[in-house]
């Protein structure tokens, strides 16, 4: 029996490593050049991604539609995919709220596709077993969960250095978290090392508040964690991350 053709909609860097994943256990990957960026083109190449023009060509020919971008992208492009009359199965991967994902099945169902969702957690795949991609129901909400603390933490401990150098206790705390915390200096410096993601991390920051205010649960916070990356999102495709030092200024801004 013959591998699915899979459709890889659209090749970020989190898509293009799964990409590259799946061609190399066997897989033809598929994904559309059309109104795409070169940057996006030269990272397919490198996967060994098919270019199939369009999306309705990469459609056509897929068994498999996988949905990888920015979170408030994922609706807009699943009634893409639906206004296609694509009949495959789609995965909606993305880190979108249970509210946003009903209205992804719901699309994608009218158009005629049978729905999966996914939920991928981790960095850009390199390596087996460094990253998972789930596959079932509550897939979404176990990537909310779990990105609230991940990313929503890197934002809190941001904002944290940003207002202690406001204050002129910068030093100081960062030698009391030596102390007492001896992991959490080097976890605050993330928010420079990952600056080009932040404006990624926006719309998810967004999703999971819409998801804690559904539950009846407080919601500011992640709005927050959006605006403190939302601060950040200059540095997107940069070629080198910023130094703290700048990152924590941009913040104060």
């Amino acid at each position: 029996m013959s591998s699915p053709t899979i459709a890889l909609l659209h090749p970020g860097a989190m898509g293009a490593a799964l990409g590259a994943c799946l061609v190399s256990t066997g897989h033809r990957v598929l994904w559309s050049s059309a109104g795409r960026s070169a940057a996006t083109a030269e990272r397919a190449r490198k996967a060994g991604l098919e270019d199939a023009g369009t999306l309705a060509d990469a459609l056509r020919a897929a068994d498999i539609a996988i949905s990888v971008c920015p979170p408030d992208n994922a609706l807009d492009l699943a009634r893409e995919v639906a206004q296609h009359g694509y009949g495959g199965v789609f995965v909606d991967a993305n880190a979108v709220s249970p509210a946003t994902l009903r209205q992804i099945e719901e699309a994608v169902r009218a158009g005629g596709a049978r729905f999966v969702d996914g939920g991928i957690i981790g960095q850009p795949p390199r390596a087996a077993g460094s990253t998972r991609l789930y596959l079932a129901g509550g897939a979404s909400a176990l990537k909310i969960c779990y990105a609230a603390w991940s990313k929503g933490a890197t934002a809190l401990l941001a904002g944290i250095r940003a207002l202690a150098r406001h204050e002129g206790v910068e030093p100081a705390l960062l030698a009391e978290w030596q102390r007492s915390s001896p992991q959490t200096p080097a976890r605050s410096e993330e928010v420079a090392q990952k600056a080009e993601k932040a404006w990624r991390w926006v719309g998810e920051m967004e999703e999971i508040a819409s998801t804690f205010h559904a539950a009846g649960l407080p919601s500011g916070f992640h709005l927050a964690a959006a605006d403190i990356f939302r601060r950040l999102d200059v540095y997107k495709d940069a070629p080198r991350p910023p130094a703290m030092d700048e990152a924590l200024d941009r913040l104060r801004r």
